[in-house]
Parts: structure tokens; C-alpha cells; sequence
């Protein structure tokens, strides 16, 4: 499980489901969280959340795909990969933040990945998950 910290910078809420925007660092994390501001306290402008998404929902990209509805796109450099027989776990780092992702070994060889190249971490907003960050 893939976790970061970061400061909650904006909510768009309607009903009971909000669009949050989390900066970590210079990235920009976006979730789709069932909850609102005024329904659970740590959920408020400014306040310190930990971002959680799976290794597996991180979707990784060479070039920065064109029209696309993904809004979490991170340029990360792999700094290591570790290629097993079906699947490859990718170390990747973005300023002082780390993540990994898993992907099959076949689409590793496919977009011929190297320690050192710089990709995109693509994840989606349902698949971001937030709380508290005591």
C-alpha cells in the first residue's frame, strides 16, 4: 500500500460525496471520498491527511497520454525495478516522496522501462483513499 501525507488545498462536495484535492508536495492527489466537511471532523481545508492507493491501481505511462480522464498524474523517476516472472514492482520517487507500482513484466518490456526513466504515475480518483493524519 502505497502512503503519503499531505494537506487537504480544496473540497467540492454535492450530497454526500466530495472531490478533494491533496497536495503532497508539488503533486496534486485528487479523491472522490463518500464524505463531507460536515459530516467527520479531520475533513477540512489545510488539514494534514494521509493519501492511500495500491501498488496495483498505479497505471504507468512513458508519455504524457493525450485526453485522458485520469486526474492524478505524477512524473516520477524509477529509481528501481524488480522484475519477477508475471510481475514487475517499480520503485518510483517524486521530489522527496516515494510509491511503487505493479504492472505485469510483459508491459515493463513492452515500454522498455529502465532505472533512471521518467513516467508518469497515473492513478484513479476512486482509488485514492484518505484519513486522518494524527
Amino acid at each position: 500500500m502505497n502512503i503519503l501525507s499531505g494537506n487537504i488545498t480544496s473540497i467540492q462536495g454535492s450530497e454526500s460525496l466530495s472531490l478533494v484535492k491533496i497536495a503532497v508536495g508539488n503533486a496534486i492527489f485528487t479523491a472522490i471520498i463518500i464524505d463531507t466537511p460536515e459530516s467527520d471532523n479531520y475533513f477540512k481545508i489545510g488539514n494534514k491527511v494521509n493519501v492511500y492507493f495500491k501498488e496495483t491501481e498505479v497505471i504507468i505511462a512513458k508519455n504524457e497520454p493525450m485526453n485522458i480522464s485520469i486526474q492524478n498524474k505524477i512524473l516520477c523517476n524509477i529509481e528501481a525495478i524488480r522484475n519477477g516472472e508475471i510481475l514487475s514492482e517499480l520503485h518510483l520517487s517524486f521530489g522527496e516522496f516515494k510509491i511503487k507500482s505493479l504492472i505485469t513484466t510483459n508491459a515493463c518490456k513492452t515500454l522498455n522501462l529502465k532505472n533512471g526513466d521518467a513516467v508518469l504515475a497515473l492513478i484513479k480518483t476512486n482509488e485514492v483513499s484518505l484519513s486522518p493524519n494524527d
